[in-house]
């Protein structure tokens, strides 16, 4: 099983965040929705396999509209617990092992003072149209695809649980610095990540998007 090392002195390097004001992009032109190719399926799945990590291969299929799974993994150990994951497109599941492992971990330690014992995920895939935007035409959220990852909250070793809808403006400086922290890191991994920051509809979760739109708020 892979295992999380800590160094006290690591310095996580954060790039800065996509352009906020970014324009909403038409769903025939949305780079998320193409299928990915047997190539790049089968080179994704040897990454995971590189990490070590534990995964089930699922069948592609179309579940309606716009939706469907095409090249996802159910992922069954990561190292962390991860609550209420289902299907996953292996690109968005290699990113957020990344994610995982590399910045919410480490940063929950350095700056919290205690290990991660959890992730508390709201869902992966759901065949479902973008909720909570007023901009463009209706259109499929990548979770449609399972190409999106809504998180809603950490739990650490010390028993604290910090979750996006009631710490993200908390008045402990090191709990709000934690979150801002690992948004910045995700906009790193992910083609798009939303917060509160963003709209009501993202309250209470950070939304983990692999489509290479370069839009982080």
């Amino acid at each position: 099983m892979y295992r999380v090392f800590y160094p006290l002195l690591v310095i996580l390097a954060l790039a800065a965040c996509g352009r906020a004001d970014r324009p909403t992009v038409p769903t025939t032109t949305r780079p998320n929705l193409s299928v990915p190719s047997n190539r790049e399926t089968a080179h994704c799945l040897a990454d995971l396999r590189e990490l070590h990590v534990s995964f089930q291969v699922l069948p592609d299929r179309e579940t309606g509209p716009g939706c469907g799974l095409a090249g996802t993994v159910k992922l069954v150990d990561i190292g962390v617990p991860v609550a209420n994951l289902t299907a996953v497109r292996c690109g968005e599941a290699r990113a957020f092992i990344g994610w995982t492992r590399n910045a919410v971990a480490p940063a929950a330690y350095q700056m919290l003072g205690s290990e991660l014992a959890r992730v508390d995920s709201m869902g992966s895939y759901a065949c479902r149209n973008v909720v909570g935007s007023t901009r463009g035409p209706v259109r499929r959220s990548g979770h449609a695809i399972a190409n999106a990852i809504d998180i809603g909250g950490f739990v650490l070793k010390d028993g604290r649980r910090i979750t996006v809808l009631n710490d993200w403006n908390s008045p402990d400086p090191q709990v709000r610095q934690f979150l801002q922290t690992i948004r910045a890191s995700a906009c790193k991994r992910f083609g798009t990540v939303l917060s509160p920051d963003y709209n009501a509809a993202h309250r209470n979760h950070l939304h983990l998007e692999d489509d290479h739109a370069n839009f982080c708020r």
